[in-house]
């Protein structure tokens, strides 16, 4: 039931009352009995069930509750009731049809009235199908045989003589359709096998408009009324211009826009001009445009044809003469006719009427679904700033990926963020952040963090790398690039780490001096540049969460320099240099693993003959923990072996310098690697490490960050 929200199941043995009576669980709905139901019929109000018994139980709607039960002679085969409830006709087992008056009515000669339930002195036998009219009690058609009969109060009219089975009856015309041809061929209907037949009274009356008059056929028509046969007048009416009947007419049948068309018609005072409107109130267009052009009146057959949409024939009417506003209504017939072949997918023929209409949004989205992108972004370029359409646009360049398009479209409408969310929605990070420094907006550093993060889960640490680079994030960028060379140390390539070391000391090189500048700008005043300077690391200390890289950023890339320049030393033979770089290298054991650092230390004094260095460089391997015992003993094996021939002494040069090296920090010549005593020395400008004079002459660069040498 509605009222509660839920179904109820009612056992055909039962009596419901109309009370919740009924079975909401299906189970106990559904037990045996012994006098099935063979039939069942219902309207609005009514619900009738017919058993194998013969009976018939009347139930009320939608309250279900038992109000009648009937007895027939035989079992139903079919039932239907007429519209308003009041009759039922029962056809049996064996062909016979009979009514039943489910009223009381009074039926006989003598005015005696028959009971509810009562069979009505109706029978006809061998028929197989009825059906009630929808709009009248006392109206059915009936299939007898290969005959089809009309009855209106129980009066037959003459037969059709067809087979067809009834689909409805209704406004005095009865749809049959020929369902055994259909059936020879069900793959292929035919619409012949669907026919539609008149009753007496309409073809009647048809007859009487036709060739008696409109008066006698009034007169036949308010003695069978009927709103068919109203309107049938009304329309022949109207033909004639015989407005006074046609309006009563319209009012019989309660046609109200018939009504108001009879009004205006009243108003009109030309007789052509009448009969073009009625001609086009009953569809005869082509006539009544013919009627406007000999009125001369084009601007009502435009009308007429932008009223049917017909904007093929608008157009024709409109290049066929000049006037006043007629541009205003060409521009609306190339968008008419471009919208009729948009709606049947013709994307190309609807194209060209759009662009003649100049319809933006339509022309838009033609281009879209013939992915002529190029036409979408000339037609971006041609609309004006801040074009309510532009944002659209956006929109279908970033559904099919197109970043760049997309982003003109939202800055020329003024919506940066769109812009934003574009680029990242398209995976072009390094674009998102572009903008979102252009236009100073305040979501940039949340959008590098999930670009860093996005390219940082794929693995694209370069990518990502270079993404804060071009921010101008250069101590995060020097940390990803300190990360990378950390990496690079296992694959044994020291040139190349110490190409990595360099790039990310530059890196923090450029983090103080965008710390400088931007202190400059923000302190006023007269103050010297030791204020800057303070001012510049205060904010480093207060920004910076990694001081280690800030305070020594250089010094991965100096153990590597150093590393390499003592093997190039010693394969040049040049071991006595050699030596005293391979002894340096000993502050930078936190970073180049100190296996090989004393290994090679071991090597250049041994081809040095700096035994007493070569002998504690061995000492130092054979107490590495990281090293493993098969390890050290090859250590300890190959020390006896050298030691046995030679005395772990050195030479007086290595003496002098492990001593100047033990009295304090001295700086380093990058060039040779020896220790600076002069007072005057050469200083990088950009990683302020020191050579001697006379040795970086020789050099146009930097030996150790490769920046000109000045």
């Amino acid at each position: 039931t509605k009222k509660e929200g839920r179904e109820r199941f009612y056992h055909i043995d039962s009596n419901p009352s109309g009370a919740s009576d009924g079975c909401t669980h299906p189970s106990k709905s559904f037990t045996p009995t012994r006098d099935p139901i063979c039939s069942i019929t219902a309207t609005d109000k009514t619900l009738i069930v017919a058993r194998e018994s013969g009976s018939l139980l009347t139930y009320s709607l939608p309250n279900v509750s038992l109000i009648q039960k009937f007895s027939l002679n035989n079992r139903a085969f079919h039932l239907s009731l007429n519209c308003n409830s009041s009759r039922l006709a029962v056809i049996d087992i064996s062909g016979v049809m009979t009514l039943l008056d489910l009223e009381a009515r009074s039926i006989t000669d003598d005015g005696s009235q028959v009971g509810a339930g009562d069979p009505s002195r109706f029978e006809r036998k061998d028929v197989w199908d009825m059906k009630w009219a929808h709009d009248n009690p006392d109206l059915f058609a009936m299939m007898e045989k290969t005959r089809m009969y009309v009855f209106r109060n129980l009066d037959p009219e003459e037969p059709i003589q067809t087979s067809g089975y009834i689909c409805s009856f209704e406004d005095l015309e009865i749809k049959s359709v020929l369902l055994d041809e259909i059936m020879k061929d069900p793959e292929r209907p035919n619409k012949d096998n669907l026919i539609n037949f008149e009753i007496r009274s309409l073809r009647d009356s048809r007859a009487l408009i036709e060739k008696v008059g409109i008066e006698d056929a009034s007169q036949f028509i308010e003695d069978n009324p009927h709103p068919r046969l109203w309107r049938l007048l009304a329309e022949a009416a109207l033909q004639k211009l015989d407005l006074k009947t046609a309006e009563e007419a319209f009012v019989h049948c309660k046609d109200y826009p018939g009504i108001l068309f009879v009004k205006r018609l009243g108003n009109l005072q030309s007789e052509p001009m009448k009969q073009a409107e009625v001609a086009a109130y009953f569809g005869r267009f082509e006539e009544a445009e013919r009627m406007y052009l000999d009125m001369d009146r084009r601007d009502l057959a435009i009308n007429l044809r932008i009223k049917l949409g017909d904007w093929f024939k608008v157009l024709q009417l409109l290049k066929s003469g000049s006037g006043a506003g007629d541009d205003a209504l060409l521009q609306q017939a190339y968008i008419g006719i471009g919208d009729y072949f948009s709606d049947r997918q013709k994307w190309v023929d609807a194209l060209q009427y759009y662009l003649q209409g100049r319809h933006h949004e339509k022309l838009a989205e033609c281009y879209y679904m013939l992915e002529d992108y190029g036409g979408l972004e000339k037609l971006t370029s041609d609309l004006p700033e801040n074009n309510k359409l532009l944002p659209a646009i956006g929109q279908m360049f970033t559904n099919v990926g197109m970043c760049e398009q997309a982003v003109n479209a939202y800055l020329k409408c003024n919506q940066p963020k769109a812009a934003v969310d574009t680029c990242v929605h398209l995976n072009q990070w390094n674009r998102a952040v572009e903008l979102a420094r252009t236009h100073n907006m305040k979501e940039i550093k949340s959008l590098l963090s999930k670009y860093a993060s996005h390219l940082l889960e794929n693995n694209k640490t370069l990518e990502a790398l270079e993404l804060y680079r071009k921010a101008h994030h250069f101590l995060d960028a020097a940390k990803l690039m300190f990360k990378i060379a950390e990496e690079g140390k296992k694959k044994s390539q020291p040139l190349k780490v110490k190409k990595l070391y360099v790039l990310a000391a530059q890196l923090v090189e450029n983090f103080h001096e965008k710390v400088k500048t931007s202190q400059q700008s923000k302190v006023k005043g007269g103050k010297s540049e030791a204020t800057y300077a303070i001012a510049g690391l205060l904010e480093e200390d207060a920004t910076s969460s990694d001081n280690r890289i800030i305070d020594n950023a250089w010094r991965g890339a100096e153990a590597y320099h150093f590393f390499l320049l003592a093997q190039r030393q010693l394969y040049s033979g040049q071991t006595e240099n050699a030596v005293r770089t391979a002894l340096h290298l000993r502050e930078y054991e936190d970073i180049i693993p100190a296996v090989e650092i004393y290994s090679l230390l071991a090597l250049c004094s041994a081809a040095s003959r700096a035994f007493g260095t070569c002998s504690k460089a061995f000492i130092k391997l054979e107490s590495l923990e990281s090293l493993s015992l098969e390890q050290r003993q090859l250590y300890e094996d190959l020390a006896l072996e050298i030691f046995m021939k030679h005395p772990p002494r050195d030479n007086r040069v290595v003496r002098e310098d492990s001593a100047e090296g033990s009295e304090g920090k001295v700086p380093t010549c990058i060039v040779t690697g020896v220790p600076i005593r002069e007072h005057q020395f050469w200083m990088c400008s950009v990683c302020k490490h020191c050579a001697l004079e006379r040795e970086i002459s020789r050099y146009s660069y930097c030996p150790l960050c490769h920046s000109p040498a000045v």
